[in-house]
């Protein structure tokens, strides 16, 4: 049975794995270096139970299927009623409902918060990623041309926004 929950720092290393893969090998992630276990874990002690930036966990069998967060969307304060989200998935766990059921857990916590939006950045091409973000009522506000390079590539980045 799949649970999903609030990750703690034990979940580095399934958390690790599925976040490192979309930094080796895909243009999902930004990032170009991969993320020792300490770092996860840092990166996850950033988060709570409550407030704004919390981290949610899919997770069956003791393996983590894939984790869905908000962090800060920008360092000025006036931005502090905002959010930026992110849903990552283990690839074998894709099409299986996961992803909807993190964001479900994700956006019922926030409703709680003073929040006012959540804005989402996706590389594209990602129809999948783009569509649960659909599905989840984020609206498309435009597109990011060439803002990131991997892989000797350039990419477009699609920004979506969602009132909370």
């Amino acid at each position: 049975m799949i649970e999903i929950r609030h990750a703690r720092t034990a979940d580095a290393s399934g958390i690790n794995r599925i976040g490192n893969h979309y930094i080796n090998i895909t243009p999902a992630n930004f990032k170009t270096e991969p993320l020792t276990l300490e770092e996860r874990e840092t990166w996850i002690n950033s988060f709570s139970e409550s407030g704004p930036y919390q981290l949610f966990i899919a997770e069956e069998d003791n393996s983590i299927l894939g984790y869905a967060g908000s962090t800060k969307f920008h360092d000025r304060t006036a931005y502090d009623t905002s959010v930026a989200t992110a849903i990552y998935l283990d690839p074998n766990a894709c099409t299986k409902g996961i992803g909807t059921r993190l964001y479900t857990q994700l956006f019922q916590a926030l409703a709680k918060e003073d929040l006012n939006r959540a804005f989402a950045g996706i590389t594209i091409p990602n129809p999948a990623s783009e569509a649960l973000h659909l599905k989840f009522g984020f609206k498309k506000v435009g597109i990011f041309t060439e803002a990131g390079r991997k892989y000797d590539k350039y990419w477009d980045v699609l920004w979506l926004e969602k009132n909370l």
